[in-house]
């Protein structure tokens, strides 16, 4: 292997001890093993004396199985059976946007409104399905777990766990998704009725807005019109709070406290997918601490290849004695398996060819499906190397 095709080694264990260390966000293409890898590394963080909170925003229930928690939700939750002998804690949570959203609402406005705000159809809509409404409530998720932690010290470190595919990079859009939904000229036309008021309401329709109310009515229907214009009416004062906030968290990312970790599979569009998250790092100038290149599989006897042993199954098939028929089958698999980790090792050496300098850590895949935590201790020691 050249020197130039030869990852840099990721010093994880360095990375999850440095007190700098305040956000780790894990994020990649679906299927991968984003989850895990989180679970993992607040584990092996708290183990190490780190008192760490796991944000999931993937709708998944394998965080809270591994766990061994009954379930997930908005509300951080202490993870038991942890080794606490260094100090360290351990708390999870999965992002329920819905009720983010609420808080956000009630935090933000008098009680008067909020019931207002909350009761209105269109908010109900809006809160549970508007497309952007889950990576919006993340950011601000993300901003109330680090305001606390700066607050009480709750937390040293918060490790956030994408959606799949390449909407994980959705919510660093989502200031500027949000300030041109609420600059649009849609959300305009809606709250000029209440910014102009009264007769002044008349007044500007009947310049030619009313041809587009119209419009809208006919496709929308007037209750449904009435109830967006009074959803945009009340939420109007709460706009440009919700929109410095999601500012503020996303300069957060930037800052040196902050490690993006890019979470693949030893297959091409799983690595493809990667190289985009690493591309769009480096255009929004998040900091890349390195690359997982999850479920890499591995031979117990690496001297043995696979055309090797093909050749030697070949000769003892026709021996045809019980004894040869067993062996025959072990080379057959272990064939297949150091063929499948050859092509895993030459697609890893590609993409660490093509993204040169950034670390790497290669992660063996697991014998069975990790639900537990000592399956997670075990995706920790090889996320450190081991």
């Amino acid at each position: 292997m050249a020197a130039k095709d030869k990852p840099v080694p990721l010093d994880m264990d360095r990375l999850l001890a440095d007190p700098a260390t305040r956000i780790i966000v894990c994020c990649g293409a679906g299927g991968v093993g984003k989850t895990t890898t989180a679970a993992a590394l607040g584990l092996r963080a708290a183990e190490q004396g780190r008192h760490v909170v796991v944000l999931t925003i993937d709708p998944a229930r394998r965080l809270a199985q591994s766990l061994g928690l009954t379930s997930l939700d908005n509300t951080p939750r202490p993870v038991k059976g942890i080794d606490d002998s260094a100090g360290g804690s351990l708390d999870a949570m999965m992002l329920d946007m819905k009720r983010t959203f609420d808080e956000v609402v009630q935090l933000h406005s008098t009680p008067e409104k909020a019931e207002q705000i909350l009761a209105n159809p269109f908010y109900q809509a809006v809160s549970s399905s508007f497309a952007g409404t889950q990576e919006y409530m993340a950011m601000e998720k993300l901003g109330q777990l680090r305001a606390r932690a700066d607050k009480d010290g709750s937390w040293d470190l918060i490790i956030v766990d994408t959606p799949p595919s390449r909407s994980a990079l959705d919510f660093l859009d989502a200031p500027k998704r949000l300030g041109s939904f609420l600059d649009g000229r849609f959300i305009r036309l809606l709250s000029a009725p209440a910014k102009a008021g009264g007769r002044a309401y008349l007044k500007v329709f009947s310049a030619g807005v009313g041809v587009v109310t119209q419009t809208m009515n006919k496709i929308l229907g007037a209750q449904v019109l009435t109830d967006v214009q009074t959803f945009v009416a009340a939420l109007d004062t709460m706009f440009g709070g919700f929109r410095e906030r999601a500012e503020a968290t996303y300069s957060l990312l930037q800052e040196g406290g902050t490690a993006f970790l890019v979470v693949a599979a030893p297959e091409r569009d799983a690595l493809r997918e990667a190289s985009f998250f690493v591309d769009r790092l480096a255009e929004e100038q998040m900091p890349l601490t390195g690359v997982v290149i999850n479920r890499m599989y591995a031979v117990q006897a690496p001297g043995l290849s696979s055309g090797r042993a093909l050749a030697a199954a070949e000769q003892l098939a026709e021996e045809g004695s019980p004894s040869a028929k067993v062996t025959e089958g072990l080379l057959r698999v272990h064939a297949a398996r150091a063929e499948v980790a050859t092509r895993h090792q030459g697609l890893a050496r590609r993409f660490s060819a093509g993204h040169p300098g950034i670390p790497v850590v290669q992660v063996a895949a697991a014998a069975e499906d990790i639900h537990d935590l000592e399956g997670l201790r075990a995706v920790g020691e090889s996320l450190a190397g081991g």
